[in-house]
């Protein structure tokens, strides 16, 4: 694919705020449909270039997670059985937890396995 230029992009997401009421979805013949769906390539390619989305650090998940759940540090090393300064370690990324920990952890904090193995 081609370099998308910025005013593609630009046009591309005001040309989906229009079509996105209008297309049913269940009909993927409808012309409108079609081009929704290749705008949204358009969108995507662009994105991925100037506006990557990085994944998060293993000690940001754990750290994310224990704040969104309002789990202390201490709850948690309570509940998987390791050491108050473990978690520590773990949340501040002075240490990186063995795969059997971040099993407990990923079940602890509803972390998606997936998401703590970096994939």
């Amino acid at each position: 694919m081609t370099k998308i230029t910025k005013e593609q992009y630009e046009y591309a997401q005001n040309r989906i705020e229009e079509l996105l009421p209008v297309v049913d979805g269940n009909d993927l013949r409808d012309r409108n449909a079609i081009e929704l769906s290749m705008l949204s390539d358009v969108v995507i390619e662009y994105e991925k270039e100037y506006y990557p989305i990085e994944k998060p650090a293993v000690h940001e998940l754990i750290a994310d997670a224990l704040k969104e759940k309002s789990i202390t540090q201490k709850q948690l090393s309570q509940q998987i059985g390791v050491s108050q300064s473990r978690i520590s370690d773990y949340v501040s990324g002075r240490a990186i937890p063995t795969l059997k920990i971040a099993g407990q952890l990923c079940l602890a904090l509803d972390i998606q396995p997936a998401a703590m193995l970096g994939l």
